[in-house]
């Protein structure tokens, strides 16, 4: 019987390594550098590599490996297809197969890295408790990845859960990065905070530490905006409804238990949790409103704890 399995979490410059018990306790982890050389063709077979090697290190045969799941930045397919993953330099192939050919025909599952990190929140993380759950990672852009009833949704073309191109402004003359406006993207993502400071920094100028903030970020908002500064509370509000508009657009589509919030922005604690959730209550329809709004738990391990469950 299989009693361990492997859950890696593929980015543009290094890939996160777990080894883990099937009962899901992280025995190790470690990184192996991504070599986006060649258009990525080495990187499976290093991945491959640093598997087998902890295997060998660990005295573990294939017997007793239940798979390797791997989380990769770009759409997947539910039969492991990637569509094109520009940071690694992959066009369309099927990685579930030629991984699985690199490990001697281990058991492989591929999804994408938001999704497989909303997986890892709902099996080990702040949504375990629940069986429908939507992560929310509000870092420099903001993704996401949609659980219901234990299973990923990919959506046609495995772009389910791309929350942050909801569009929550009609009046938004700036286009997103994918092209359209008023994403929310946009407006509550790292960058999207930023902008909004600098924004309102230079229609009034009301007295503020912002303006002698050595960043005008994310981070400085959140700080003062806890510390009671009018203008970075109003800045911090506004952020905290654009968040909420596109949670009660989920919700009202999909219903799940709890919302879960990730990334570099989450950072802010409860005190941004407690904003979107007075705003998400106000403007959700009546049998969505209580839906729980909680921070993620397992920060940068969330994906990897989300590859291995793919495997189970």
């Amino acid at each position: 019987m299989a009693n361990y399995g492997f859950g890696l979490d593929l980015g543009g410059t290094t890939c996160k390594c777990g080894l883990f018990t099937t009962a899901g306790e992280l025995v190790e982890k470690w990184e192996v550098p991504t070599d986006t050389s060649n258009g990525g063709a080495n990187i499976l077979k290093n991945l491959a590599k640093a598997v087998l090697t902890k295997m060998e290190e660990k005295g573990i045969t294939a017997d007793d490996v239940s798979g390797v799941g791997i989380g990769i930045p770009g759409p997947v397919s539910e039969d492991g297809v990637v569509n094109r993953c520009v940071n690694l330099g992959w066009g369309v192939f099927n990685v579930e197969k030629e991984f699985s050919e690199c490990l001697g025909g281990m058991k492989v599952k591929v999804g994408n890295d938001a999704n497989v990190a909303a997986l890892g929140e709902a099996w080990m993380g702040a949504a375990k408790d629940f069986s429908s759950s939507v992560m929310v990672t509000l870092g420099t852009g903001v993704g996401g990845g949609v659980i219901i009833n234990d299973k990923i949704i990919t959506g046609a073309t495995g772009a389910a859960g791309e929350i942050g191109h909801i569009r929550v402004n009609y009046t938004e003359e700036k286009a997103c990065g994918c092209g359209n406006k008023g994403c929310l993207e946009q407006y509550c993502s790292a960058t999207g905070i930023a902008r909004l400071a600098k924004i309102r920094l230079e229609k009034n100028d009301d007295s503020t530490p912002l303006r002698n903030a050595e960043q005008l970020d994310a981070k400085a908002v959140f700080d003062e905006a806890k510390k009671g500064d009018k203008v970075a509370v109003e800045i911090a509000e506004q952020a905290m409804e654009y968040l909420a508009q596109g949670l009660q657009v989920i919700s009202a589509v999909v219903n799940p238990e709890a919302f879960v919030i990730g990334g570099g922005v989450s950072k802010a604690g409860q005190y941004l949790i407690d904003l979107a959730q007075e705003s998400f209550k106000k403007i959700t329809f009546h049998g969505c409103a209580n839906t729980k709004i909680t921070l993620a738990t397992l920060g940068n391990d969330a994906g990897m704890y989300g590859s291995m469950r793919m495997i189970l």
